[in-house]
């Protein structure tokens, strides 16, 4: 059984080999033990492939990336059959998406088709190649990341794939302090290098048993559900989150109450992942979005005027 000094002991590991993104870190750990899967967004430069290796190096998960660009195909990503002349029969050689972390770095640069070809995947755990459906190995986890400044040549996410995010975490530039920080790193030479696993993958698996046994009253339950409906009913709000970003919400304070080392959510736990959990769930209306309303100030409006339970509900 993993116990709280496994789960300090990796927070201690991603300190150790990744300047900042704490929550980052936290929030993508959250993700992979409620089966989901998260895209990072932020400018060039800033650190998304290193903690996408960095995290799964420490869990002792297989990784493997892609780099998306306009002429990937799903094969490429998925596998294909070829023919063996020595055997005179088809073989399968399995494509990048038969991992446990799977980065898809730039992910708006590939074209659509491209593009689902993960989807399956990411909702199913499974692919189909030429009719036949293989089964990914459990852990499997999609971290995606965008650049949100240069959209020349890409083609953006559609929301049905949007929603396939457990979280979309929008990650910033370093401070001051993190960027001396990072010229120190680099100085050392060890810039580049990677942590020996923390926990094993079988220790993960046990960690969601463990997340789904974490108890969510109905007042945090409700909590919940009137903080999505807000969503819905907001005046600058065209369209607003649906079940799936309930579930999430529940499913992540869970999660991160189990980190926290408790055996019950409480309401911060679910302020905690609410911004990340629905920032790619909500579209402005137009006339919001051109008076340059940002979906993140509409949901911290959501965020202030929902009543938090009481203490004991």
């Amino acid at each position: 059984m993993v116990d709280g000094n496994a789960i300090e002991r990796l927070r201690e590991t991603y300190a150790k080999y990744i300047t900042g993104k704490t929550d980052v870190l936290e929030k993508m750990l959250i993700a992979i033990l409620i089966k989901g899967h998260v895209l990072l967004e932020g400018v060039p430069g800033i650190a998304k492939t290193r903690i996408a290796r960095v995290f799964a190096a420490a869990l002792g998960l297989k990784f493997r990336r892609v780099q998306f660009v306009p002429d990937l195909l799903p094969a490429d990503i998925t596998g294909t059959f070829i023919y063996r002349q020595d055997t005179g029969k088809f073989e399968l050689v399995r494509g990048p998406v038969f991992t446990n972390v799977l980065l898809a770095d730039e992910i708006n640069r590939a074209p659509p088709k491209t593009q689902a070809a993960l989807l399956e995947a990411m909702q199913e755990r499974q692919v189909t190649i030429e009719g036949q459906t293989f089964p990914l190995e459990e852990p499997f986890f999609v971290i995606a990341t965008q650049n949100p400044i240069e959209q020349e040549g890409t083609y953006p996410l559609p929301e049905a794939q949007l929603d396939r995010f457990s979280f979309r975490i929008l990650m910033d530039l370093p401070t001051p302090e993190e960027e001396i920080q990072i010229l120190q790193l680099a100085e050392t030479g060890n810039i580049d290098a990677l942590p020996e696993p923390v926990i094993t993958k079988g220790d993960l698996l046990q960690m969601r048993e463990a997340v789904n046994r974490v108890y969510a009253s109905p007042a945090i339950k409700e909590y919940i559900r009137d903080l999505v409906v807000a969503t819905r009913t907001h005046p600058k709000i065209m369209y607003g989150a649906s079940p799936r970003a309930s579930i999430t919400l529940l499913r992540g304070a869970k999660a991160r109450a189990y980190l926290e080392g408790r055996t019950h959510v409480l309401p911060d736990d679910v302020k905690y992942i609410f911004m990340d959990a629905t920032n790619h769930r909500v579209i402005l209306k137009p006339e919001v979005e051109l008076a340059g309303v940002k979906v993140q100030d509409v949901l911290e409006e959501i965020l202030k005027s929902v009543k938090i339970p009481e203490p004991g509900r």
